[in-house]
């Protein structure tokens, strides 16, 4: 049996705000911004080659707006990533080297932090 996840809920104090954050800044794909009945908004945003998107909006997530902190995303190069998060005018973590890869951090206006890791060449070592 295959599990798959296929969404993560980003909680966000102002929808438009993230949605432009993710999409303008980001340079990631929105999928879908639907309003379902008043109170229900419903964004979902796909990173660059990914198989899995965030969503957020108004009426589907209880959590505190900013309290995500646990999400990690494969990049091919911390330092290009970092560098493209520079030029767009995002804050980001220096790169930190691990044996187990090469990790860089920022977080968006709400606060929501993700880690990004560039896998090590585990090749090299063969």
């Amino acid at each position: 049996m295959d599990y798959r996840i296929e969404l993560i809920f980003v909680p966000v104090t102002d929808t438009d705000r993230a949605k432009a954050f993710y999409e303008q800044r980001l340079g990631w794909h929105v999928d879908h911004d639907t309003t379902v009945q008043p109170g229900l908004r419903f964004v979902q945003i796909t990173p660059p080659g990914s198989a899995c998107s965030i969503a957020f909006g108004e009426g589907i997530s209880e959590d505190e707006p900013g309290s995500m902190r646990n999400v990690q995303v494969v990049i091919d190069d911390a330092d290009a990533t970092r560098a493209a998060l520079l030029a767009a005018g995002i804050e980001a973590s220096e790169v930190d080297e691990q044996a187990w890869g090469r990790f860089v951090g920022f977080a968006d206006p709400d606060g929501n932090r993700w880690t990004l890791q560039e896998l090590p060449d585990y090749g090299a070592s063969a």
